[in-house]
């Protein structure tokens, strides 16, 4: 497990990366263009990163609920969640918010490439949420 200082360092990474990505595409193309486009030029970073990596979801007493595929899992252990759309809404925080949740995985970065100024937020969950 990364150490705090280690996922603010990733996170930072992915931020300028997609920075990057936007710069050079700008907004108006779907979803999986920008999951690509991001996946790739992170791993020419030497990044690990899985596209649509299944992940289990659990109830709290572990029973295993269903699957959620994340967009990116990061160096195993930052979900990546993209958007193209023209704003981010609530219930994409939601989403991300109970994707972390489910799946016990505390850090995530939500990444609206649809709109014409990129937006990113990041998300970390601790065990007492």
């Amino acid at each position: 497990m990364k150490s705090q200082d280690e996922i603010f360092a990733l996170c930072d990474r992915i931020r300028e990366t997609s920075f990057e990505l936007h710069r050079y595409l700008r907004h108006g193309h779907l979803e999986k263009v920008y999951e690509n486009g991001l996946a790739t030029r992170l791993r020419k970073k030497d990044m690990h990163v899985e596209q649509q990596y299944p992940l289990k979801v659990f109830d709290e007493d572990g029973t295993v609920l269903g699957d959620y595929f994340a967009d990116l899992l990061v160096e195993k252990e930052l979900i990546v969640e993209l958007k193209a759309t023209r704003v981010l809404a609530n219930e994409h925080v939601a989403q991300i918010l109970g994707y972390l949740r489910a799946c016990r995985i505390e850090h995530g970065m939500l990444i609206n490439f649809g709109a014409p100024k990129l937006q990113i937020r990041k998300y970390a969950l601790s065990e007492s949420e």
